[in-house]
C-alpha cells in the first residue's frame, strides 16, 4: 500500500466523559472535505492511552465507517504489552482499517531483538500493514535505523515508520538502510517539510486537526515540485505549530478545535487536564493571526 501526503492524528471529542460519536463523525467529514490524505484514529493526539480496548475498537470502527474508503485509515493499535497490541490490531483489522500505527513498547525499553519479536508476533496474529511509531520523547527508546532494517527484513507487514525524533540525519539513514520502498513519514510537524526533502513521503500530523488544507497543500506542493509554495505553507504553519506544543499534546490542539467551534468543548480524561488559563489568550491570539478564528 502507498501512504503519501498528510495524515491527521485525529483528536477524539468527549461528551460527559464518553466518546462524542456525532461530533467525531462530523469532524472526520470536515477533514475529508478539507482535502486531507488520510486519517489516524487512536494515536497520542486521540488520547488512546486513556481509552479502554472496547472504546478504541469503537472509535476505529466509527472512523472507518465514516471514511467509507475515501482516504486510508491507519488505526493506532500499539501497546507496551505484545498481547494487548495483538488484541488491538485484531480489532482494527476487523473494523476494516487499512493499516495500524504500532508504537515501540514504552517503559519496558526492549532490545532490538525484542522489538523484532514484538512486531513479528503482532503481524503473525493479525496480518495488516503497519507503521512503526518511533517517538523516543514518549517511550524512552529510540528505534534506530539499523533496528528498523532488522524489523523490515523480519516483518513484511512493516511498511513504514512514523519518525518523530526531529532528527533529519536519522530520517535520511532510514531510507539509506531500508530502501525507498520503506515509507518514511514525519511524526513531527516542525520537520515535516525538511523530512520530505530527504526522502519522506508524508506526515502524521497534529496541526492538520485544525489546518488540514494547509498541511495537505504543503505536501502536494512539494510533490508537484512547487518548492516555493511548499515553503510558504510551512512557514504559515510555524507559529501555530509552536502553539500546539505550549502544553502537552493534545491539550492545545483540542482546545483550538473547541475555540474554532469544530468541537463543542475541550473535554479531557485524567491525567490530561485543560489548558491553563494564562495560556488561553496566547493560543487564541495565534489562531486569530493564522485566520482560524
Amino acid at each position: 500500500m502507498e501512504l503519501r501526503g498528510a495524515f491527521t492524528a485525529l483528536s477524539t471529542p468527549f461528551k460527559d466523559g464518553e466518546v462524542d460519536e456525532s461530533t467525531y463523525r462530523d469532524f472526520i467529514e470536515w477533514q475529508i472535505e478539507q482535502g486531507i490524505d488520510g486519517l489516524v484514529p487512536c494515536g497520542t493526539t486521540g488520547e488512546a492511552a486513556t481509552m479502554s480496548h472496547e472504546e478504541q475498537g469503537r472509535v476505529i470502527k466509527i472512523c472507518v465507517e465514516q471514511t467509507k474508503g475515501r482516504v486510508p485509515v491507519i488505526a493506532g493499535a500499539g501497546s507496551n504489552s505484545t498481547k494487548e497490541a495483538i488484541e488491538l490490531t485484531k480489532m482494527a483489522k476487523n473494523a476494516g482499517a487499512d493499516a495500524t500505527l504500532q508504537i515501540t513498547p514504552y517503559y519496558n525499553k526492549p532490545t532490538p531483538g525484542g522489538l523484532v519479536a514484538h512486531f513479528k508476533a503482532i503481524a503473525q496474529a493479525a496480518p495488516l500493514p503497519m507503521v512503526i511509531y518511533n517517538v523516543p520523547g514518549r517511550t524512552g527508546l529510540n528505534c534506530l535505523p539499523s533496528t528498523l532494517k532488522l524489523i523490515k527484513d523480519a516483518v513484511p507487514e512493516a511498511v513504514a515508520v512514523k519518525e518523530a525524533t526531529g532528527n533529519l540525519t536519522q530520517g535520511a539513514e532510514v531510507l539509506e538502510l531500508c530502501g525507498r520502498d520503506f515509507m518514511l513519514l514525519s511524526g513531527d510537524d516542525f520537520t515535516a517539510l525538511p523530512l520530505l526533502a530527504v526522502g519522506g513521503v508524508g506526515v502524521i500530523s497534529v496541526i492538520s486537526n485544525i489546518m488540514p488544507k494547509v498541511m495537505s497543500g504543503m505536501c502536494k506542493a512539494f510533490f508537484d515540485k512547487d518548492h516555493e509554495k511548499a515553503l510558504e505553507l510551512s512557514l504559515k504553519m510555524a507559529p501555530v505549530n509552536r502553539a500546539m506544543f505550549m502544553e502537552t499534546n493534545p491539550i492545545p490542539v483540542k482546545t483550538s478545535l473547541a475555540m474554532m467551534g469544530i468541537f463543542k468543548d475541550a473535554q479531557f480524561r485524567l491525567p490530561i487536564v485543560p489548558l491553563q488559563d494564562e495560556n488561553k489568550p496566547k493560543l487564541k491570539a495565534v489562531l486569530k493571526t493564522a485566520g482560524l478564528l
